[in-house]
């Protein structure tokens, strides 16, 4: 089932680490920029059309 993960830069590295030692190996994060927590409402949008920017390619495989 095709599944999407979304981190923040600041954990890609983590995400790796866990992705490896979970034999995830198909499991593509969706990287995007951090923070998250201390962002307006505007802000926050961008970074969703940051994440459904990556969404199609790691779903679909395009």
């Amino acid at each position: 089932m095709p599944t999407a993960a979304i981190i923040t830069a600041a954990f890609a590295h983590e995400a790796e680490v866990q992705r490896a030692a979970l034999g995830a190996d198909q499991l593509v994060p969706i990287i995007i920029t951090h923070p998250l927590s201390t962002l307006s409402e505007d802000e926050i949008q961008a970074r969703a059309v940051e994440a459904v920017s990556q969404l199609h390619t790691v779903l679909l495989g395009h």
